[in-house]
């Protein structure tokens, strides 16, 4: 196991703090978009759940190491896509289930607030998996403790897999002085 250091222990505050200060910070854009136009006060209210989203993403996924990049297409197809989709129905008023997603004309539902953090989130989600440390070539070795579950499971697998080949040797010697 890893020891957490004095550098974690304050990166976890400040990701903490980051995420908590900016519900404040939504709370006040939230209440200023109240005071606008329907499709302006959903849009305000959308791109701040979406900045959440990359917030949140920010504080799960950062870390020492390097930034493992990928392209998820299932990420892209479940998550961003819908979210997407729910968004956009949520500010126009002529897709289908706009009203299924707006509360009334200067709040939006659950589901579109929800989307939009998913969309925040599912974004660099798609293309960034995180951050991982790379192990050096001596820790690619398991470490067990000796008389531990893990350490009996390992030999009990170890065992059972001489025995196969031992079988497979067997019978493979047993065929060759049948042939002959």
């Amino acid at each position: 196991m890893k020891k957490t250091n004095k550098k974690d222990t304050v990166n976890l505050f400040f990701s903490a703090f980051l995420i908590l200060a900016f519900v404040v910070c939504a709370h006040f854009f939230a209440n200023f978009a109240l005071g606008q136009s329907e499709v302006f006060s959903n849009v305000i209210q959308l791109f701040v759940y979406a900045v959440f989203g990359l917030l949140l993403f920010y504080a799960t996924r950062v870390g020492d190491g390097k930034p493992v990049k990928r392209f998820s297409p299932l990420t892209l197809i479940v998550m961003v896509l819908p979210a997407l989709y729910i968004m956009i129905a949520s500010i126009a008023s002529g897709m289908p289930l706009h009203d299924a997603f707006v509360v009334n004309e200067s709040s939006l539902g659950l589901v579109a607030t929800l989307a939009g953090v998913v969309f925040g989130y599912g974004v660099p989600y798609t293309f960034l998996s995180g951050y991982e440390m790379a192990e050096d070539e001596g820790e690619n070795k398991e470490k067990l403790v000796e008389g531990g579950v893990e350490a009996d499971l390992k030999a009990a697998d170890e065992e059972s897999s001489q025995e196969t080949t031992e079988t497979v040797e067997s019978e493979n010697d047993s065929e060759e002085s049948t042939e002959e």
